[in-house]
């Protein structure tokens, strides 16, 4: 059976959308939102009849009538700990929670709500698909070092997992019989133990630990912190603001742009050279912990996101890494695509679909 899917990926300043027959792409697009007219809406969930019509202007452009379409899909918001990865049939508590913000704002909490706006009147079903707070913690995992702090699971699950099963299925094997660290570089970066299909440790990429990116802090000496922190002379969001958005690579370079700093370091620049290798060096630490984490069993290293684009640091990385074990690079995060693929895996059940 063919389904046509309209995949919905929201973000601060634009909705992604996509149609997809079945695995295969159709149409898409990135609808850009104006910041003033965003600026209309006191909060982020008063978005949602806005960013409906952007999508309805979409189909309508392209021929489409929103009852032709079989399947709705939207990114996974900021939820409760999800315990298992995989896809996740909207359902009315999970409404709630994001309407709620129960669990933190972002835009991504518009994802099920706008496919579930379009599917019920239809009756037919919305799903989510990996969304970032999948935990698929070991309990050892959890332990910070602080009695009142637990480690969290909230990573880029969704390229993480779709590359995973996709090297997985390239080398003839089942994602959940291979051991894979996984790597997602891009103005967050995470890294994470695939253990039998089970993400069993991971950094927190936003405002948590592990290695620094284009604009995010990763783990800090803490005293420091503290003492920034009770300076006087930063409020709390700003506090909140020098840990993700103007962290890592943004504080020494003044830029986030990858592009823009292996230009730099073509041209000569020893100091974009130096925070740029510092960068990879981080990572290389965080693969390497998660090496021993796994009792250095493991079939592959795989590199992805954005800055996987990157020769020069990627070459950076191998460098360290080649002689210990086999390194892929899955350059991109295509969320749509992946979007699309987990909810057909449901569909087709060669994956149970899982309940919110």
């Amino acid at each position: 059976m063919d389904f046509l899917q309209l995949v919905i990926n929201p973000g601060s300043t634009s909705t992604k959308v996509a149609l997809f027959l079945n695995d295969k792409l159709i149409q898409e697009a990135t609808l850009r939102h104006e910041v003033e007219e965003l600026d209309k809406y006191p909060n982020l969930i008063d978005q949602l009849d806005f960013r409906k019509q952007v999508i309805l202007d979409f189909l309508f452009e392209h021929k489409y009538r929103i009852n032709q379409i079989d399947v709705f899909v939207g990114r996974g918001g900021m939820l409760k700990p999800l315990k298992h990865g995989g896809t996740y049939l909207v359902t009315e508590q999970m409404l709630d929670d994001l309407r709620a913000c129960k669990y933190g704002t972002h835009a991504s909490n518009l994802g099920a709500l706008l496919a579930s706006s379009f599917a019920k009147p239809l009756n037919r079903p919305a799903y989510i698909v990996d969304p970032v707070v999948i935990d698929e913690f070991d309990d050892i995992s959890r332990v910070s070092g602080q009695a009142l702090i637990q480690r969290k699971s909230i990573f880029h699950a969704l390229n993480q997992k779709a590359t995973a099963k996709r090297h997985a299925k390239s080398v003839g094997k089942h994602y959940e019989d291979m051991n894979l660290i996984v790597c997602h570089l891009g103005g967050g970066i995470s890294v994470g133990l695939h253990k039998q299909g089970r993400v069993v440790d991971v950094n927190n990429a936003l405002g948590g630990d592990g290695p620094f990116s284009p604009e995010r802090t990763g783990t800090i000496p803490t005293y420091p912190l503290v003492d920034l922190c009770f300076s006087g002379k930063y409020t709390e969001s700003e506090i909140r603001k020098l840990l993700v958005g103007k962290g890592g690579l943004v504080s020494y370079l003044g830029t986030n742009n990858g592009k823009e700093i292996e230009e730099r370091i073509a041209n000569g620049d020893s100091k974009a050279q130096f925070y740029f290798e510092a960068m990879g060096y981080n990572v290389v630490k965080q693969i390497g912990a998660l090496y021993f984490a796994c009792r250095s069993k493991v079939d592959a290293v795989l590199i992805t996101g954005g800055i996987a684009y990157s020769k020069y640091f990627i070459q950076y990385i191998k460098s360290y890494l080649d002689k210990v074990c086999q390194v892929f690079i899955y350059p991109g995060e295509d969320e749509m695509r992946a979007l699309a693929e987990g909810t057909l895996r449901a569909l087709r059940k060669e994956e149970k679909l899982q309940a919110y």
